[in-house]
């Protein structure tokens, strides 16, 4: 595969960027609603009020935006999807909102390898550095105290495989389908799933958490939708440690509503994962490329 024009690639990681900033403000919308509203609801309604978002393409495009060849594509992307889902909604609710963010952002590590597994996309050597780099990065903010070793950690750790595994498959879908029909049929098999655990805990709900529910649900979905886009223009091997960038979205919302301050170990953690983003650049791959020649 021929690495992606360089304004393509600025486009996708400038999509994935704007992911990674609504995905933030939407863990912020989890960490207040989970404070009284379990885990299954949380989710279920992050899918639910997707589905709502894709009635203007329904409308304009009709039966024919629900046509596809990949419905076991789509179910697989959901099933992984869904189930790191439930696992990092529980690190929301349970953890520092950044070391949520770190544990499901440290994703990239393992796209290259899925990638390369799946895809057949080729790892560069700037890909691995910036994996590795991003990993230590996620160690020095996560520290092998608690955080590493616990069933917390290990919940999170899982979920950022899994997402991966979906970051991939969205990468593989984006070769024959749309943007909003992944996003769609994301939601709308998540729906169908999580509804099950969700009907024996349902209750009333008070306006306010409403709002927290429904703008979480919003906020997710138009990530989706970006991050979806960002995948159709590039290799997700070469893009995926752009979504570091939510750690620092997540910092700045810690501080600013739980006052969670970043120690030493932390900020040099932050200082790698930033380098790992830099090795995604456009402008630094076409200058590693035109050093080979």
């Amino acid at each position: 595969m021929s690495a992606p024009a360089a304004p393509h690639l600025l486009k996708a990681i400038l999509l994935l960027t704007c992911s990674a900033f609504l995905f933030s403000v939407m863990g912020v919308c989890i960490r207040y609603a989970s404070t009284t509203i379990d885990n299954a609801t949380v989710v279920f309604f992050r899918n639910f009020v997707g589905l709502f978002i894709f009635l203007p393409f329904i409308f304009n495009k009709g039966i024919g935006f629900f046509k596809t060849e990949k419905l076991w594509m789509h179910t697989w992307r959901a099933v992984v999807g869904l189930t790191a889902m439930y696992g990092f909604f529980y690190a929301i609710a349970h953890l520092k909102l950044s070391n949520a963010m770190v544990f499901t952002y440290s994703s990239p590590i393992f796209i290259p390898l899925i990638a390369w597994l799946f895809l057949k996309e080729k790892i560069t050597t700037s890909m691995l550095a910036a994996a590795l780099i991003g990993f230590i990065g996620v160690l020095c903010v996560a520290k092998p105290d608690s955080g590493l070793i616990n069933l917390m950690s290990v919940i999170g750790l899982g979920a950022s495989f899994l997402a991966a595994m979906a970051f991939v498959t969205v990468r593989a879908l984006t070769k024959t389908e749309s943007p909003e029909k992944i996003v769609f049929y994301f939601c709308f098999i998540g729906t169908l799933i999580s509804v099950i655990p969700m009907f024996w805990l349902w209750r009333p709900y008070t306006l306010t958490e409403l709002s927290y529910l429904i703008t979480a649900g919003i906020l997710a979905n138009f990530s989706q939708l970006f991050m979806s886009n960002a995948y159709k223009l590039a290799p997700a091997g070469q893009i995926g440690p752009v979504n570091y960038v939510a750690i620092f979205f997540a910092g700045m919302w810690g501080f600013l509503f739980w006052h969670e301050v970043p120690d030493l170990y932390s900020l040099i953690g932050l200082g790698l994962i930033f380098c790992a983003i830099l090795l995604c650049s456009p402008i630094l791959q076409k200058r590693l490329n035109s050093s080979k020649i």
